[in-house]
């Protein structure tokens, strides 16, 4: 598949966006011409791919005072199911809002942004996916049985126990090592440009992670 990112800040989100689109043209001002400039991008991507799956990671909500929030990203999402995305990929915050102290707290909380693909599910007939710090199996099982989202984007969850798939499917989250909501060595080591790796990975294979890129 493909995804197109609108998510986070850049440059799909930036024309959507009440904070950051300032334009005066007829991609500024309300969200019918704010959204225009990524329903163009997905056109023209479709043209090229054909029947190949299109997703869009989407921003429900930039988590800022003046961002974009809700009632305005709800009509977008069903802009996008109406423009054939094959799903939307859910997901809050943008990097300006990421290192505010309320939400840095909001993040390493479980299901962090479940609510928001909630809202954006009662949308569209589209699959939904969520994301956030969804760690139990039990808990990814509620959010699907629920009807809160259709699938789960793992990150730091998976990057912790790549093993998280079986373990879950074998019953065992007891086993599953779990990402520490207090830890940022991934991302810090990612911004200053060298090799990541995860802290709860055996010491064994850290060595050779560092060994490698030395």
């Amino acid at each position: 598949m493909v995804e197109l990112h609108g998510g986070a800040w850049y440059l799909l989100a930036q024309f959507v966006s009440p904070r950051t689109n300032k334009r005066e043209d007829a991609y500024g001002g309300p969200l019918k011409n704010r959204q225009k400039f990524p329903l163009q991008v997905i056109a023209a991507v479709q043209a090229v791919v054909g029947d190949f799956p299109l997703g869009y990671r989407f921003l429900a909500d930039e988590w800022l005072p003046v961002g974009l929030k809700l009632p305005e990203s709800r009509p977008f999402a069903r802009a996008l199911a109406v423009a054939g995305v094959a799903y939307l990929s859910v997901m809050g915050g943008t990097h300006e809002s990421f290192f505010l102290p309320d939400i840095v707290e909001k993040c390493k909380k479980p299901a962090y942004m479940v609510d928001l693909a909630a809202a954006i599910k009662e949308e569209v007939t589209v699959p939904v996916i969520t994301a956030g710090r969804i760690a139990p199996g039990e808990m990814a099982e509620h959010i699907i049985a629920t009807d809160k989202a259709d699938l789960i984007c793992l990150a730091r969850v998976l990057w912790a126990d790549p093993e998280w798939p079986k373990k879950v499917k074998e019953g065992k989250d007891q086993e599953i090592v779990l990402c520490d909501p207090e830890c940022d060595t991934c991302m810090q080591l990612v911004r200053r440009g060298h090799p990541a790796f995860c802290v709860r990975w055996p010491l064994e294979k850290q060595r050779v992670l560092k060994a490698r890129y030395a």
